[in-house]
């Protein structure tokens, strides 16, 4: 069986459908491919059921309205678990996170428990863009880390791969962000139970059609479930344990 999975959300993506997934199998052929589509308006449901008929690699998880962000992914997280993938990636519908750089983040997450697509490591890498929106993007990950203690330059993307263990070892019920804050909040639970985070570099382009989905809430829900992983961790701002037990970093099997 195939142990890699990739998760993508969808809302509304039709536009977007035919390039991703050409893009995805083109530059990875082997990888599975698993849709949580929010009973799209547009039909983009209805197309990625036909499109799975046709192609197993495509999974399709239908889920009746739309949730938000951090329920479709924990709601794919639970699938991948249930059938047994070992890697698991999550990325944007939009076309923003380049398919092109899965491989990248599969070989990393090799040496790695969770790894982060970063737009900011080793220099910034993002095209169309304005300045207030990469001022703002800047902006949260210095708040965050100023208030955590993680030390990566981009704790809210959403381009990244997890390990089985790592998700196994996350109580998904108790997640209960979306938006920014669901990446900052996974990335923050799996850091201080031990496992190793590494960050390899993106680049992220912004959405070529459709709609953004951020607006004002998402970015105030981020600040505030910032707060609230602080307060929960009794101002804690580093791991809990040198390494997690299962974590590759405290593995002598990995």
């Amino acid at each position: 069986m195939n142990n890699k999975l990739v998760i993508v959300p969808t809302y509304n993506e039709k536009e977007n459908l035919d390039l991703l997934l050409d893009t995805i199998f083109t530059a990875n052929p082997d990888i599975h491919v698993l849709f949580v589509d929010d009973n799209s308006p547009d039909g983009t449901g209805d197309i990625l059921d036909a499109k799975a008929e046709l192609d197993q690699r495509i999974k399709i998880l239908h889920r009746s309205h739309k949730q938000g962000l951090g329920r479709a992914y924990i709601a794919g997280f639970k699938w991948a678990l249930e059938h047994e993938y070992q890697f698991i990636c999550e990325m944007d519908a939009d076309l923003s996170h380049d398919p092109k750089a899965l491989p990248d983040l599969f070989n990393a997450a090799e040496e790695a428990d969770l790894i982060l697509g970063s737009r900011y490591v080793g220099g910034i890498r993002i095209i169309n863009w304005p300045l207030s929106r990469l001022f703002l993007s800047k902006g949260a990950g210095v708040y965050v880390r100023l208030l955590t203690g993680m030390p990566f330059t981009d704790p809210t993307g959403g381009f990244k791969c997890f390990r089985r263990k790592v998700l196994e070892n996350i109580p998904l019920d108790e997640v209960r962000s979306t938006g920014y804050s669901f990446q900052i909040e996974m990335t923050h639970r799996a850091w201080m139970k031990g496992f190793k985070v590494d960050e390899v570099p993106i680049i992220f382009e912004e959405r070529r059609s459709g709609v953004s989905k951020m607006d004002n809430k998402i970015i105030s829900e981020a600040l505030l479930v910032v707060w609230s992983i602080v307060i929960k961790n009794k101002l804690r701002r580093k791991p809990r344990q040198d390494h997690h037990p299962d974590s590759v970093a405290g593995s002598t099997n990995a």
